[in-house]
């Protein structure tokens, strides 16, 4: 935090020198969420009821602005391991009882060019190798630096360093759930908007500079290229993601690997039913423990099922094939985005093609005015890998 106060004080009498009027814009946000968890292989069940709730203010004055957010999570029924705190005979809920700053950051930003310094939130393309990890109540964020450069409409080159990461542990956090990880983590994404779609370069330095981050093994660098892209076909929308990338170790990491990362993703929407369908593969490379690919910044609710089972991409990695079927309806009485989707996993190692196990994800979810709520099961049948585990959420987020 030493750092990022010493650039904000840095920036700060530029920012007063062109300062014109000033407005004030609040901030605020509250979650209830009720997370219980049915694991075999432990004794007793969990359940969570916690509160998270942030509150800040932007103070804006011309190409300038200055943005300060704290938050709190306070679990009400604790009968579960938070991963930090109580005893492990109960299901992780990695929601630990929090108090912090959770962003203090200064924006410089003119049309084709954007700075950010300070404690930020960090998400690239679809979070898959730097997200916020917005689902998990106390979230993660980053001391960086962050330049958005847009030379020529169409183009976009986005870099950011990063000297530390803010862990969803909070306060508490210790070992190998610590606060903060320390290192240099550079990120770095240039897009061109194509008739195809937006096509993206990318390069991610992940610097876990800390022994007890796994010993330094999850210091990886990662090198790939993406397009995201959707088109009318007739009366609906089809919607496509490509991807490719490729990791090898990097910095501290003792071990010596590379693997492999690929991603194809459909979705179609005839404007009520969604379908889709996707293949996702996280490789292995030799089969020894952190040799595969691995996104420790990544928000990983979003992938590999609801159940985060593989968090930590096991030794062999990981073949994910998936479908999704749904229906949106923008409107029902007075609920607005109303949202009803399920999704199907089948799990497979990338090496020796071993069954894992299957998942079913469930969501439903409605807007009254400021406040979503929504409904969530995941099913995770072992075969092979990790055990049964069956998942259940009750959410209610409200936004100022």
């Amino acid at each position: 935090m030493t750092r990022t106060l010493a650039i904000l004080l840095a920036l700060a009498p530029a920012g007063v020198a062109h300062a014109q009027s000033v407005t004030l814009q609040p901030l605020g946000e509250a979650r209830l969420r009720y997370e219980s968890v049915d694991q075999d292989g432990l004794p007793a069940d969990a359940d969570a009821l916690t509160l998270r709730l942030r509150a800040g203010i932007e103070a804006k004055a011309g190409d300038w602005s200055a943005l300060v957010e704290g938050q709190g999570t306070l679990a009400v029924v604790d009968d579960y391991f938070d991963g930090l705190h109580g005893p492990g005979n109960r299901p992780l809920v990695a929601d630990p009882d929090n108090i912090a700053l959770a962003r203090a950051q200064l924006r410089y930003s003119r049309p084709a060019f954007a700075l950010t310094a300070g404690r930020q939130r960090l998400a690239y393309d679809d979070e898959r190798f730097v997200g916020s990890v917005g689902f998990r109540q106390n979230g993660q964020s980053f001391d960086a630096v962050r330049a958005e450069v847009t030379p020529i409409k169409g183009v976009k080159a986005d870099l950011a360093y990063a000297w530390s990461v803010r862990t969803i542990w909070g306060i508490d956090g210790t070992g190998t759930r610590q606060q903060a990880v320390s290192g240099n983590n550079l990120f770095g994404n240039v897009s061109v908007a194509t008739p195809a779609g937006k096509l993206a370069a990318f390069t991610y330095l992940v610097d876990q500079d800390e022994a007890a981050a796994q010993g330094f093994r999850l210091s990886s660098q990662s090198y790939g290229i993406r397009l995201d892209g959707s088109r009318p076909v007739g009366k609906a929308k089809v919607a496509y993601q490509l991807s490719y990338a490729r990791q090898s170790d990097w910095h501290r990491n003792p071990n010596d690997y590379s693997a492999d990362y690929w991603l194809a993703d459909v979705a179609v929407d005839f404007g009520g039913p969604r379908v889709g369908v996707g293949y996702e593969i996280l490789g292995a490379d030799d089969g020894a423990a952190l040799t595969s690919f691995q996104t420790p910044l990544a928000t990983g609710f979003k992938f590999q099922g609801w159940a985060d089972k593989f968090l930590i991409t096991p030794p062999d990695g990981v073949r994910d094939l998936y479908a999704s079927a749904g229906w949106g309806w923008k409107a029902v009485g007075p609920l607005k985005a109303v949202t009803l989707q399920a999704v199907y996993h089948d799990y497979r190692s990338d090496r020796a093609s071993r069954a894992y196990g299957d998942e079913i994800d469930l969501l439903a979810s409605a807007k009254l005015s400021k406040c979503t709520a929504s409904a969530r099961y995941a099913n995770y049948a072992a075969e092979g890998f990790a055990t049964d585990t069956h998942k259940f959420w009750l959410q209610l987020d409200w936004t100022l």
